[in-house]
Protein backbone atom coordinates (compact mmCIF):
# COMPACT_ATOMS: atom_id res chain seq x y z
CA UNK A 1 0.00 0.00 0.00
CA UNK A 2 2.00 3.07 -0.76
CA UNK A 3 1.71 6.28 1.68
CA UNK A 4 -0.22 8.44 -0.58
CA UNK A 5 -3.02 5.97 -0.17
CA UNK A 6 -2.50 5.72 3.46
CA UNK A 7 -3.23 9.27 3.79
CA UNK A 8 -6.41 8.95 1.69
CA UNK A 9 -8.04 6.15 3.64
CA UNK A 10 -6.56 5.82 7.15
CA UNK A 11 -9.25 8.41 8.84
CA UNK A 12 -12.33 5.93 7.00
CA UNK A 13 -10.09 2.85 8.41
CA UNK A 14 -9.98 3.80 11.75
CA UNK A 15 -13.80 4.17 12.02
CA UNK A 16 -13.63 0.00 12.23
CA UNK A 17 -10.33 -0.29 13.45
CA UNK A 18 -8.90 0.37 16.70
CA UNK A 19 -4.28 0.91 16.74
CA UNK A 20 -2.94 -0.30 19.74
CA UNK A 21 0.36 0.97 20.29
CA UNK A 22 2.86 0.30 22.63
CA UNK A 23 6.75 2.01 22.54
CA UNK A 24 10.24 1.31 23.87
CA UNK A 25 12.51 4.53 24.07
CA UNK A 26 16.25 3.72 23.83
CA UNK A 27 18.11 6.82 25.19
CA UNK A 28 21.80 7.48 25.83
CA UNK A 29 22.38 8.76 29.10
CA UNK A 30 24.98 11.94 29.32
CA UNK A 31 28.10 10.31 31.09
CA UNK A 32 31.87 11.42 29.70
CA UNK A 33 32.60 7.55 29.50
CA UNK A 34 30.70 4.33 29.27
CA UNK A 35 28.91 2.34 31.93
CA UNK A 36 31.10 -0.07 32.32
CA UNK A 37 34.62 1.00 31.32
CA UNK A 38 36.42 4.04 31.25
CA UNK A 39 36.54 4.55 27.50
CA UNK A 40 34.71 8.04 26.30
CA UNK A 41 31.32 8.51 24.76
CA UNK A 42 32.37 11.05 22.69
CA UNK A 43 30.15 11.30 19.18
CA UNK A 44 32.33 11.62 15.88
CA UNK A 45 35.24 10.30 17.26
CA UNK A 46 37.45 8.37 14.41
CA UNK A 47 35.78 5.08 14.02
CA UNK A 48 37.00 2.22 17.08
CA UNK A 49 39.01 4.33 18.59
CA UNK A 50 36.98 4.88 21.76
CA UNK A 51 37.64 0.75 22.79
CA UNK A 52 39.17 -0.83 25.21
CA UNK A 53 39.28 -4.88 26.57
CA UNK A 54 36.18 -4.06 28.50
CA UNK A 55 33.79 -2.46 26.04
CA UNK A 56 35.42 -5.13 23.21
CA UNK A 57 34.30 -8.25 25.51
CA UNK A 58 38.00 -9.36 25.63
CA UNK A 59 38.92 -12.58 27.55
CA UNK A 60 39.71 -11.25 31.28
CA UNK A 61 38.43 -8.16 31.00
CA UNK A 62 35.89 -7.54 33.77
CA UNK A 63 32.97 -4.36 34.01
CA UNK A 64 32.74 -1.69 36.93
CA UNK A 65 29.43 -0.33 36.86
CA UNK A 66 29.51 3.39 36.50
CA UNK A 67 28.07 5.49 39.01
CA UNK A 68 26.91 8.76 37.36
CA UNK A 69 24.97 6.11 35.06
CA UNK A 70 23.50 4.82 37.76
CA UNK A 71 22.32 8.06 39.32
CA UNK A 72 21.22 9.57 35.80
CA UNK A 73 19.05 6.71 35.35
CA UNK A 74 17.58 6.41 38.58
CA UNK A 75 16.68 10.74 37.70
CA UNK A 76 14.88 9.42 35.09
CA UNK A 77 12.94 7.14 37.26
CA UNK A 78 11.82 9.31 39.45
CA UNK A 79 10.89 11.85 36.85
CA UNK A 80 8.62 9.30 34.72
CA UNK A 81 6.85 8.28 38.49
CA UNK A 82 8.42 5.18 38.64
CA UNK A 83 8.99 2.83 41.75
CA UNK A 84 12.94 2.11 41.65
CA UNK A 85 13.46 -1.09 42.99
CA UNK A 86 16.20 -1.44 46.19
CA UNK A 87 17.58 -3.98 44.16
CA UNK A 88 18.28 -4.76 40.73
CA UNK A 89 20.29 -6.91 38.59
CA UNK A 90 22.39 -7.25 35.30
CA UNK A 91 21.81 -9.98 32.78
CA UNK A 92 23.40 -11.04 29.50
CA UNK A 93 21.09 -10.71 26.53
CA UNK A 94 23.06 -12.91 24.25
CA UNK A 95 22.44 -12.33 20.55
CA UNK A 96 24.39 -12.31 17.18
CA UNK A 97 25.77 -9.47 15.28
CA UNK A 98 28.70 -8.39 13.71
CA UNK A 99 28.50 -5.30 15.75
CA UNK A 100 28.29 -6.87 19.61
CA UNK A 101 31.45 -7.87 19.95
CA UNK A 102 30.88 -9.39 23.46
CA UNK A 103 28.21 -11.69 21.99
CA UNK A 104 25.75 -10.45 24.48
CA UNK A 105 24.28 -7.39 25.51
CA UNK A 106 24.44 -6.33 29.79
CA UNK A 107 20.68 -5.48 30.48
CA UNK A 108 18.55 -6.11 33.02
CA UNK A 109 15.73 -8.89 32.35
CA UNK A 110 13.04 -9.74 35.54
CA UNK A 111 14.62 -7.49 37.92
CA UNK A 112 15.11 -4.25 36.69
CA UNK A 113 15.84 -0.34 38.05
CA UNK A 114 12.36 0.40 37.97
CA UNK A 115 8.45 -0.12 37.27
CA UNK A 116 5.04 0.81 37.27
CA UNK A 117 5.34 4.64 36.34
CA UNK A 118 3.62 7.08 33.69
CA UNK A 119 3.63 9.74 31.38
CA UNK A 120 0.80 12.68 31.17
CA UNK A 121 0.22 13.45 27.34
CA UNK A 122 -2.20 16.70 26.49
CA UNK A 123 -4.02 15.81 22.71
CA UNK A 124 -6.25 18.75 21.74
CA UNK A 125 -8.23 19.52 24.97
CA UNK A 126 -7.71 16.07 26.31
CA UNK A 127 -5.41 15.15 28.86
CA UNK A 128 -4.46 11.33 28.86
CA UNK A 129 -2.10 9.03 31.13
CA UNK A 130 0.32 6.33 29.39
CA UNK A 131 1.79 3.65 31.87
CA UNK A 132 4.97 2.68 31.89
CA UNK A 133 6.27 -1.05 32.09
CA UNK A 134 9.78 -0.93 33.07
CA UNK A 135 13.19 1.35 33.06
CA UNK A 136 16.08 -0.60 32.43
CA UNK A 137 19.70 -0.15 32.38
CA UNK A 138 21.75 -1.55 29.49
CA UNK A 139 25.16 -0.87 27.36
CA UNK A 140 24.62 -0.35 23.66
CA UNK A 141 25.72 -2.20 20.99
CA UNK A 142 28.32 -0.80 18.10
CA UNK A 143 27.10 0.26 14.57
CA UNK A 144 27.22 -1.57 11.57
CA UNK A 145 27.31 1.19 8.48
CA UNK A 146 25.85 -0.52 5.06
CA UNK A 147 26.72 2.71 2.99
CA UNK A 148 28.92 5.90 2.63
CA UNK A 149 31.75 3.36 1.10
CA UNK A 150 33.25 2.73 -2.14
CA UNK A 151 32.95 -1.13 -1.92
CA UNK A 152 29.44 -0.77 0.54
CA UNK A 153 27.26 -2.96 -2.06
CA UNK A 154 29.59 -5.58 -1.06
CA UNK A 155 30.98 -5.04 2.47
CA UNK A 156 28.94 -3.68 5.74
CA UNK A 157 31.74 -1.90 8.15
CA UNK A 158 31.70 -1.93 11.58
CA UNK A 159 32.71 0.90 14.35
CA UNK A 160 32.58 -0.38 17.81
CA UNK A 161 32.97 2.91 19.68
CA UNK A 162 28.93 3.23 20.67
CA UNK A 163 29.92 -0.40 22.20
CA UNK A 164 29.15 -0.31 25.90
CA UNK A 165 27.67 3.57 26.34
CA UNK A 166 25.23 3.75 28.93
CA UNK A 167 21.91 3.20 27.61
CA UNK A 168 18.30 3.45 29.78
CA UNK A 169 15.33 1.60 27.71
CA UNK A 170 11.72 2.94 28.71
CA UNK A 171 9.12 0.36 28.03
CA UNK A 172 5.61 1.70 27.83
CA UNK A 173 2.37 -0.07 28.38
CA UNK A 174 0.41 -0.65 24.94
CA UNK A 175 -2.38 2.12 25.65
CA UNK A 176 -1.20 4.77 22.79
CA UNK A 177 -4.19 4.62 19.76
CA UNK A 178 -2.75 7.04 17.28
CA UNK A 179 0.29 7.85 15.70
CA UNK A 180 -0.59 11.62 17.25
CA UNK A 181 -0.85 9.75 20.91
CA UNK A 182 2.53 8.16 20.18
CA UNK A 183 4.26 11.67 19.00
CA UNK A 184 3.34 13.45 21.93
CA UNK A 185 5.31 10.79 24.55
CA UNK A 186 7.78 10.90 22.82
CA UNK A 187 8.07 14.46 23.08
CA UNK A 188 7.26 14.49 26.49
CA UNK A 189 9.32 11.91 27.54
CA UNK A 190 12.44 13.91 25.80
CA UNK A 191 11.63 17.27 27.05
CA UNK A 192 11.33 15.86 30.72
CA UNK A 193 14.92 14.09 30.35
CA UNK A 194 16.41 16.82 28.61
CA UNK A 195 15.35 19.18 31.87
CA UNK A 196 17.42 16.53 33.96
CA UNK A 197 20.08 17.05 31.80
CA UNK A 198 19.76 12.83 31.94
CA UNK A 199 20.40 12.53 27.79
CA UNK A 200 21.01 15.45 25.48
CA UNK A 201 19.02 13.37 23.77
CA UNK A 202 20.24 14.33 20.20
CA UNK A 203 18.35 12.40 17.76
CA UNK A 204 21.06 12.98 14.87
CA UNK A 205 23.80 11.06 16.78
CA UNK A 206 21.52 8.03 17.65
CA UNK A 207 21.26 9.74 21.85
CA UNK A 208 17.10 8.78 21.49
CA UNK A 209 15.56 5.65 19.26
CA UNK A 210 12.62 4.33 19.28
CA UNK A 211 11.01 1.02 18.23
CA UNK A 212 7.49 0.49 18.31
CA UNK A 213 4.77 -2.34 18.25
CA UNK A 214 2.00 -2.39 16.48
CA UNK A 215 -1.49 -3.78 16.31
CA UNK A 216 -4.74 -3.32 15.21
CA UNK A 217 -8.03 -4.38 16.30
CA UNK A 218 -11.81 -3.90 15.34
CA UNK A 219 -13.12 -0.94 18.14
CA UNK A 220 -14.87 -2.66 20.89
CA UNK A 221 -13.27 -6.18 20.81
CA UNK A 222 -10.76 -6.59 23.91
CA UNK A 223 -8.07 -9.51 22.37
CA UNK A 224 -5.24 -7.88 21.33
CA UNK A 225 -4.02 -8.29 17.28
CA UNK A 226 -0.88 -9.65 16.31
CA UNK A 227 1.93 -6.84 16.26
CA UNK A 228 4.81 -6.24 14.62
CA UNK A 229 8.11 -4.43 15.56
CA UNK A 230 9.11 -1.40 13.90
CA UNK A 231 12.30 -0.88 14.85
CA UNK A 232 14.92 1.98 15.08
CA UNK A 233 12.71 5.42 14.23
CA UNK A 234 15.55 8.02 14.49
CA UNK A 235 13.09 11.31 14.09
CA UNK A 236 9.50 12.23 15.47
CA UNK A 237 8.64 12.84 12.01
CA UNK A 238 9.47 9.42 11.22
CA UNK A 239 7.48 7.56 14.22
CA UNK A 240 4.38 9.31 13.60
CA UNK A 241 5.13 8.65 9.68
CA UNK A 242 5.97 4.84 10.30
CA UNK A 243 2.65 4.24 12.76
CA UNK A 244 0.02 5.68 10.06
CA UNK A 245 1.55 3.54 7.27
CA UNK A 246 1.82 0.28 9.88
CA UNK A 247 -1.41 0.94 10.92
CA UNK A 248 -3.29 1.69 7.85
CA UNK A 249 -1.18 -1.85 6.34
CA UNK A 250 -2.54 -3.78 9.09
CA UNK A 251 -5.68 -3.27 8.51
CA UNK A 252 -6.20 -3.17 4.78
CA UNK A 253 -4.21 -6.98 4.86
CA UNK A 254 -7.10 -7.85 7.03
CA UNK A 255 -9.78 -6.20 5.22
CA UNK A 256 -8.45 -8.03 1.95
CA UNK A 257 -8.79 -11.70 4.02
CA UNK A 258 -4.61 -11.52 4.79
CA UNK A 259 -3.55 -12.12 8.26
CA UNK A 260 -0.74 -10.33 10.64
CA UNK A 261 2.13 -11.99 10.83
CA UNK A 262 4.54 -10.98 14.01
CA UNK A 263 7.65 -9.79 12.61
CA UNK A 264 10.29 -7.13 12.85
CA UNK A 265 9.61 -3.97 10.28
CA UNK A 266 12.23 -1.50 8.69
CA UNK A 267 10.93 2.09 7.97
CA UNK A 268 11.95 3.57 4.64
CA UNK A 269 11.79 7.44 4.86
CA UNK A 270 12.28 7.79 1.41
CA UNK A 271 9.21 5.85 0.27
CA UNK A 272 7.50 6.45 3.31
CA UNK A 273 7.06 2.63 4.05
CA UNK A 274 7.71 0.03 6.31
CA UNK A 275 9.23 -3.52 5.23
CA UNK A 276 10.06 -6.76 6.91
CA UNK A 277 13.52 -7.05 8.62
CA UNK A 278 13.22 -10.42 9.80
CA UNK A 279 10.70 -13.28 11.18
CA UNK A 280 9.01 -12.94 15.04
CA UNK A 281 6.55 -15.12 14.45
CA UNK A 282 7.35 -16.55 18.06
CA UNK A 283 8.86 -14.44 20.75
CA UNK A 284 12.85 -14.63 20.12
CA UNK A 285 14.69 -16.19 22.78
CA UNK A 286 17.73 -14.02 23.96
CA UNK A 287 18.57 -17.04 26.90
CA UNK A 288 19.21 -14.59 29.22
CA UNK A 289 21.04 -15.68 32.48
CA UNK A 290 22.44 -13.67 35.23
CA UNK A 291 25.61 -11.37 34.64
CA UNK A 292 28.45 -13.05 36.31
CA UNK A 293 30.48 -10.32 36.25
CA UNK A 294 28.33 -8.08 38.01
CA UNK A 295 26.75 -7.64 42.06
CA UNK A 296 23.11 -7.22 42.22
CA UNK A 297 22.83 -3.33 41.91
CA UNK A 298 21.72 -2.08 45.77
CA UNK A 299 20.05 1.29 46.23
CA UNK A 300 20.05 2.51 49.84
CA UNK A 301 17.38 4.76 51.06
CA UNK A 302 19.54 7.34 51.64
CA UNK A 303 21.23 8.10 48.42
CA UNK A 304 18.00 7.74 46.61
CA UNK A 305 16.39 10.61 48.75
CA UNK A 306 19.71 12.86 48.18
CA UNK A 307 19.11 11.99 43.86
CA UNK A 308 15.25 13.08 44.52
CA UNK A 309 16.22 15.93 46.68
CA UNK A 310 18.61 17.72 43.89
CA UNK A 311 16.05 17.44 41.05
CA UNK A 312 15.23 20.45 38.98
CA UNK A 313 11.68 21.14 38.76
CA UNK A 314 9.81 18.93 35.77
CA UNK A 315 8.60 20.56 32.82
CA UNK A 316 4.63 20.17 33.55
CA UNK A 317 5.02 21.90 37.05
CA UNK A 318 6.62 24.72 35.46
CA UNK A 319 3.96 25.02 32.91
CA UNK A 320 1.66 25.23 35.64
CA UNK A 321 3.71 27.57 37.65
CA UNK A 322 4.50 30.04 34.76
CA UNK A 323 0.45 30.33 33.68
CA UNK A 324 -0.68 30.99 37.36
CA UNK A 325 2.60 33.05 38.74
CA UNK A 326 3.46 34.92 35.86
CA UNK A 327 -0.04 35.02 34.28
CA UNK A 328 0.95 33.82 31.00
CA UNK A 329 -0.82 31.65 28.78
CA UNK A 330 -0.30 28.38 28.18
CA UNK A 331 0.42 28.49 25.02
CA UNK A 332 3.08 30.75 25.98
CA UNK A 333 4.15 28.93 28.56
CA UNK A 334 4.64 25.92 26.57
CA UNK A 335 7.08 27.35 24.39
CA UNK A 336 8.97 29.06 27.52
CA UNK A 337 9.18 25.34 28.70
CA UNK A 338 10.99 23.34 25.45
CA UNK A 339 13.92 23.76 27.53
CA UNK A 340 15.55 24.21 30.73
CA UNK A 341 17.89 26.79 29.59
CA UNK A 342 14.89 28.59 27.99
CA UNK A 343 13.08 28.48 30.77
CA UNK A 344 15.59 29.71 32.80
CA UNK A 345 16.65 32.37 30.64
CA UNK A 346 13.34 33.51 30.89
CA UNK A 347 12.30 33.69 34.44
CA UNK A 348 15.55 35.40 34.96
CA UNK A 349 14.63 38.35 32.98
CA UNK A 350 10.88 38.19 34.17
CA UNK A 351 12.47 39.15 37.78
CA UNK A 352 14.40 41.75 36.52
CA UNK A 353 11.62 43.67 34.22
CA UNK A 354 8.89 42.75 36.19
CA UNK A 355 6.91 42.38 33.53
CA UNK A 356 6.59 38.87 32.62
CA UNK A 357 4.12 39.27 29.78
CA UNK A 358 6.26 41.74 27.82
CA UNK A 359 9.28 39.77 28.50
CA UNK A 360 7.65 36.47 27.28
CA UNK A 361 6.88 38.24 23.77
CA UNK A 362 10.42 39.81 23.71
CA UNK A 363 12.08 36.27 24.31
CA UNK A 364 9.60 34.48 22.45
CA UNK A 365 9.61 36.98 19.46
CA UNK A 366 12.80 38.98 19.07
CA UNK A 367 15.14 36.76 20.78
CA UNK A 368 14.24 33.38 19.66
CA UNK A 369 14.32 34.77 15.65
CA UNK A 370 17.31 36.05 16.02
CA UNK A 371 18.87 33.65 17.46
CA UNK A 372 17.38 30.90 14.76
CA UNK A 373 18.35 33.36 12.08
CA UNK A 374 22.36 32.88 13.06
CA UNK A 375 21.57 28.84 14.38
CA UNK A 376 22.31 29.71 18.06
CA UNK A 377 20.81 28.10 20.99
CA UNK A 378 19.46 30.31 23.65
CA UNK A 379 22.70 29.15 26.15
CA UNK A 380 25.41 31.24 23.77
CA UNK A 381 22.57 34.02 23.40
CA UNK A 382 24.92 37.17 23.16
CA UNK A 383 22.38 39.25 24.87
CA UNK A 384 22.66 37.71 28.61
CA UNK A 385 19.13 37.37 30.61
CA UNK A 386 19.66 40.15 32.87
CA UNK A 387 20.32 42.84 30.11
CA UNK A 388 16.86 41.50 28.00
CA UNK A 389 15.38 41.77 31.61
CA UNK A 390 17.08 45.14 31.55
CA UNK A 391 15.61 46.45 28.29
CA UNK A 392 11.89 45.41 29.23
CA UNK A 393 12.47 47.56 32.52
CA UNK A 394 13.41 50.70 31.03
CA UNK A 395 11.04 49.91 28.28
CA UNK A 396 7.72 49.68 31.13
CA UNK A 397 9.36 52.81 32.94
CA UNK A 398 8.30 54.56 30.09
CA UNK A 399 12.29 55.94 29.37
CA UNK A 400 12.57 54.52 25.78
CA UNK A 401 9.75 54.15 23.35
CA UNK A 402 8.74 50.63 21.60
CA UNK A 403 10.23 51.65 18.55
CA UNK A 404 13.07 53.06 19.98
CA UNK A 405 13.20 49.29 21.82
CA UNK A 406 13.12 47.59 18.95
CA UNK A 407 16.08 49.34 17.34
CA UNK A 408 18.40 48.60 20.39
CA UNK A 409 17.75 45.60 20.76
CA UNK A 410 19.61 44.25 17.47
CA UNK A 411 22.05 46.08 18.98
CA UNK A 412 22.42 44.52 22.25
CA UNK A 413 22.35 41.52 20.27
CA UNK A 414 25.19 42.49 18.54
CA UNK A 415 27.26 43.89 20.50
CA UNK A 416 26.38 42.26 24.04
CA UNK A 417 26.16 45.62 25.62
CA UNK A 418 23.51 46.35 28.03
CA UNK A 419 20.44 48.17 26.78
CA UNK A 420 21.03 51.07 29.52
CA UNK A 421 24.43 51.79 27.69
CA UNK A 422 23.36 51.84 24.25
CA UNK A 423 20.80 54.74 25.55
CA UNK A 424 23.30 56.33 27.30
CA UNK A 425 26.07 56.46 24.56
CA UNK A 426 23.74 57.48 21.58
CA UNK A 427 21.48 59.10 23.32
CA UNK A 428 18.13 57.44 22.49
CA UNK A 429 16.42 58.41 25.86
CA UNK A 430 12.62 59.02 25.10
CA UNK A 431 11.83 62.50 24.74
CA UNK A 432 9.03 62.98 28.08
CA UNK A 433 9.18 66.85 28.13
CA UNK A 434 6.31 68.62 26.91
CA UNK A 435 7.56 71.70 26.20
CA UNK A 436 9.94 70.33 24.14
CA UNK A 437 7.30 68.19 22.32
CA UNK A 438 4.68 71.43 22.18
CA UNK A 439 7.22 73.68 20.12
CA UNK A 440 7.61 70.30 17.26
CA UNK A 441 3.75 69.54 17.21
CA UNK A 442 3.21 73.11 16.43
CA UNK A 443 5.70 72.59 13.41
CA UNK A 444 3.55 69.35 12.34
CA UNK A 445 0.42 71.21 12.71
CA UNK A 446 1.78 73.84 10.46
CA UNK A 447 3.11 71.63 8.02
CA UNK A 448 0.01 69.83 7.62
CA UNK A 449 -3.10 72.22 6.79
CA UNK A 450 -5.10 69.58 5.00
CA UNK A 451 -4.94 66.66 7.67
CA UNK A 452 -5.65 69.39 10.60
CA UNK A 453 -8.65 70.62 8.60
CA UNK A 454 -9.44 66.65 7.93
CA UNK A 455 -9.27 65.69 11.32
CA UNK A 456 -11.54 68.70 12.91
CA UNK A 457 -14.33 67.86 10.10
CA UNK A 458 -14.33 64.07 12.08
CA UNK A 459 -12.11 62.38 10.32
CA UNK A 460 -10.19 61.48 13.64
CA UNK A 461 -7.97 58.44 12.21
CA UNK A 462 -5.71 61.16 10.68
CA UNK A 463 -4.46 61.62 14.50
CA UNK A 464 -2.34 58.90 13.84
CA UNK A 465 -0.55 60.34 10.69
CA UNK A 466 0.22 63.66 12.53
CA UNK A 467 1.44 61.23 15.76
CA UNK A 468 3.86 59.58 13.11
CA UNK A 469 4.88 62.92 11.79
CA UNK A 470 5.87 64.15 15.35
CA UNK A 471 7.94 60.94 16.01
CA UNK A 472 9.45 61.15 12.99
CA UNK A 473 10.74 64.58 13.27
CA UNK A 474 12.13 62.96 17.17
CA UNK A 475 13.77 59.84 15.21
CA UNK A 476 11.57 57.85 17.45
CA UNK A 477 12.25 58.93 20.65
CA UNK A 478 8.94 60.86 21.89
CA UNK A 479 6.51 59.60 24.06
CA UNK A 480 4.03 58.31 22.17
CA UNK A 481 1.16 58.56 24.67
CA UNK A 482 2.46 62.62 25.86
CA UNK A 483 2.48 63.16 22.08
CA UNK A 484 -1.07 62.08 21.49
CA UNK A 485 -2.08 64.24 24.61
CA UNK A 486 -0.86 66.93 23.30
CA UNK A 487 -1.92 66.65 19.95
CA UNK A 488 -5.51 66.48 20.75
CA UNK A 489 -5.04 69.53 22.89
CA UNK A 490 -3.01 71.44 20.14
CA UNK A 491 -6.13 70.67 17.46
CA UNK A 492 -8.72 71.95 20.27
CA UNK A 493 -9.79 68.35 21.48
CA UNK A 494 -9.12 68.40 25.35
CA UNK A 495 -11.18 65.05 25.42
Amino acid sequence: MSSSAIDVALPEMLARYEPVIGLEVHVQLATATKIFCGCPTSFAAPPNTNVCPVCLGLPGALPVLNRTAVELAIKAAFALDCTVRPESRFARKNYFYPDLPKGYQISQYDEPLAERGSVTIHIADEVKRIGITRIHVEDDAGKSIHEGFRDSDRYSYVDLNRSGTPLIEIVSEPEMRSSAEAYAYVTEVKQILQFLEVSTCDMEKGHLRCDANVSVRPRGQEKLGTKAEVKNLNSFRFLKQALDYEIARQIALIESGGRVVQETRLYNPDTGETAAMRSKEHAHDYRYFPEPDLEPLRLNAKWLAEIRSSMPELPSARRHRFVGEYGLREYDADVLTQNRALSEYFETAAKISGDPKTTANWVMGDLLGMLKAEGREISTSPVPAENLGGLVKVLAAGEISGKLAKEIFPKMFATGRPAAVIIEQEGLRQMSDAGALEKIIADVVSANPKQVEQYRGGKTTVLNYLVGQVMKATRGQANVALVTDLLKQKLGDVC
